[in-house]
């Protein structure tokens, strides 16, 4: 995935819905692998959580859905999350985006944007 203007949204150099859809469903196919973030997700409806988050991120990533979805400083609150957990699952956003061939810039805005939402996920 590469940039195709400079004034197209970050959603949509992505490659809108579909896109965002299928890097989040190999994100989270690399998290629930990881011992140490699986913990978080046991009894977590799964399909509920994946619609939650493209909501989430196509909202903060300029697209044209809005997150209806409880603040995220509620939904994490006392889980017990770590500024280590919140490392490992963005190294693995990191390499499913890089997996993915998108755009160095790109990364670099996505991993931006998801570290700004930290204060209100780390416990």
């Amino acid at each position: 995935m590469s940039s195709t203007s400079n004034n197209d949204s970050l959603y949509a150099r992505l490659g809108g819905e579909a896109g965002v859809s299928k890097l989040l469903m190999d994100f989270y196919g690399h998290v629930l692998d990881d011992k140490e973030l699986f913990k978080f997700f046991e009894n977590v409806e799964m399909d509920k959580l994946v619609n939650m988050q493209k909501e989430l991120f196509s909202y903060s990533l300029g697209g044209p859905h809005t997150y209806s979805g409880r603040p995220l400083r509620e939904v994490h609150a006392g889980l017990g999350i770590t500024l280590h957990h919140f490392q490992r699952f963005r190294e693995h956003l990191l390499s499913t985006l890089q997996d993915a061939g998108v755009d160095a810039d790109d990364i670099h805005e996505v991993v931006h944007r998801v570290t700004s939402m930290r204060k209100d996920i780390v416990g």
